[in-house]
């Protein structure tokens, strides 16, 4: 540990700590409101351009290439041009890309857009944790990785309700405006108020690096250094590559990793993806297919920041694995009840799992990997994780189109989220409990 890690961990957390926590947590509201306004775009763009199930499963599976591409090939950047610059990078990916497809015409420029917009939405997720894994003190780490990705499904949830009320007045593009102009508003807040990782300062050490360093030491309060710590030389700097992953020590761990990762965000975007059109399917009205995304999306809020809280207690891999094989037999006996209102009870319970089980998996990362290499780290582990998330979604549009129920959908996607538990655990390397 260097010595700006040995700072941040001996000393109490400043209110400049809390505040870059919060733009984090504000990032994922973005994010989760950039991924899920196509779910609830989806049964009114189906009805308005005729679009057969398995086309609309590739709409979804497009963004989620755009996450995967900007996980793996986006997020390293930020290991070389800092945290700070990548999250402003991604607001503007994000929220143009975004806008844009407010006056798409074809399926062909729609499926472009999402792929752009995914772009930022894939590098933003890694950016967001890595900052927040280099800011919090190591003894809140986990709750705090945790706690910043509950805002996924709070902007999931806002969408959700802002879309059940515009939709069905102005029609499906109306909500990707909605969501377009509220991210690109937030560029300038971040411009102000999101310093640069410390450590990133530290290892990288950019021009300037001491004056800025102790330029953020003065706002957290802390008396200020004369020095650089930890001399890091360039042959380490640019060790930040993927081979740097399945070193020696890390090998093992890195591949469960992204076992866990694919399996869980398989089933986590098919459900994303799916739930609304699905429940439309049943015969509830376009708000209430709408309303039942929202659901899984507010439960998936708890689920995260109780997981966060748990793993701090009984440890990150026992808890992970506890939430996401729990939600497996959710899935498998989802069939058993035909009240509307346990239904969308179990719609939250599922989210409640899969998202609070899946989220942990960034603060295995966080720990599993050193600074040089954490945003990569999280980047290719997200990445994995995005691949499983186009299979995901194109495979229920497959299933969909066969005729099969939802019911039948939830047992065949129980089994990726078990494994995912299971993978897990399997991830063994010093430091991740």
């Amino acid at each position: 540990m260097n010595d700006i890690r040995k700072i941040i961990d001996q000393n109490k957390i400043s209110g400049l700590q809390v505040s870059v926590f919060l733009i984090c947590v504000l990032m994922n509201m973005l994010d989760g409101m950039d991924v899920m306004v196509i779910a609830y775009a989806a049964p009114s763009l189906a009805d308005a351009w005729s679009i057969a199930p398995g086309t609309l499963g590739t709409i979804f599976s497009a963004g989620v290439f755009g996450m995967a591409v900007g996980a793996m090939l986006l997020a390293p950047i930020a290991d070389r041009i800092g945290r700070r610059r990548m999250i402003l990078t991604c607001i503007l990916v994000m929220g143009f890309g975004t806008l844009a497809t407010v006056y798409a015409k074809s399926i062909g420029v729609l499926i472009a857009l999402r792929f752009i917009s995914g772009l930022g939405i894939g590098a933003m997720l890694a950016t967001s944790a890595t900052m927040t894994a280099e800011y919090i003190p190591g003894r809140y780490r986990n709750f705090a990785v945790s706690a910043v990705f509950a805002g996924y499904p709070i902007g999931a949830v806002l969408a959700g309700i802002v879309a059940a009320a515009i939709i069905p007045e102005y029609g499906w593009s109306s909500i990707f405006l909605v969501a377009g102009l509220a991210t690109l508003a937030t560029v300038f807040l971040v411009a102000l108020l999101l310093p640069e990782s410390l450590e990133f300062l530290s290892k990288v050490r950019p021009t300037g690096a001491l004056d800025k360093i102790n330029h953020i030491f003065s706002r957290m309060k802390l008396p200020s250094i004369t020095e650089l710590p930890s001399e890091v030389s360039e042959e380490k700097i640019k060790q930040a590559s993927v081979a740097e992953l399945f070193a020696s020590e890390r090998k093992v761990a890195t591949i469960w990793l992204w076992i866990a990762f694919f399996t869980s965000f398989a089933t986590l975007y098919f459900l994303i993806s799916w739930i609304p059109k699905l429940a439309s399917n049943t015969g509830l009205s376009l708000e209430l297919a709408i309303y039942a995304g929202t659901v899984f999306n507010l439960g998936a809020f708890f689920g995260i920041v109780t997981q966060g809280y748990l793993s701090h207690k009984f440890g990150l891999r026992r808890v992970i694995f506890a939430y996401l094989a729990g939600t497996a037999v959710l899935m498998v006996f989802f069939g058993v009840w035909s009240d509307p209102v346990v239904i969308l009870t179990m719609f939250g319970l599922i989210g409640f799992g899969v998202q609070g089980g899946f989220v942990g998996l960034y603060a295995v990362s966080a720990r599993l990997y050193p600074t040089e290499i954490r945003n990569t780290g999280i980047g290719w582990g997200i990445g994995a994780g995005r691949i499983g998330a186009v299979v995901g979604p194109k495979v229920g549009g497959i299933l969909v189109g066969m005729g099969l129920t939802l019911t039948t959908n939830f047992m065949v996607f129980a089994l990726p989220v078990m494994i995912a538990g299971v993978a897990t655990l399997m991830v063994s390397h010093r430091g991740v409990d």
